[in-house]
């Protein structure tokens, strides 16, 4: 099984997850804020991965991964910062009661 693979899940799960919040209030300022902290992980990544496999802590199979890659990083290991990002607001967001209406 390549990580592309292992990876489809999660991201199948964020957009399911994130998708469930659309009516819920402010979602707009929700993806506003999960695009500035998935910018900031995704930039994380890029360099703690890339030192990690500099510093040969772990590699990758060349087999395993598409190839792509960002410095040393195969862009298989931004899948997880970039589901992170929306799927921990929106469980929050889902996970917070709304707010009851009166009908007077």
């Amino acid at each position: 099984m390549t990580y592309a693979l292992i990876v489809l899940p999660f991201l199948l799960l964020a957009a399911i997850v994130t998708l469930a919040t659309v009516v819920r209030p402010n979602f707009g300022a929700r993806m506003r804020a999960s695009a500035v902290a998935a910018i900031a992980l995704l930039a994380l990544t890029a360099v703690f991965d890339n030192v990690m496999i500099a510093a040969d802590l772990f590699t990758y199979p060349a087999h395993l991964i598409s190839g792509i890659r960002i410095g040393l990083a195969p862009i298989e290991d931004f899948s997880y910062p970039l589901a992170a990002a929306f799927v921990v607001p929106a469980i929050a967001c889902l996970c917070t009661p709304r707010p009851i209406e009166d009908d007077a």
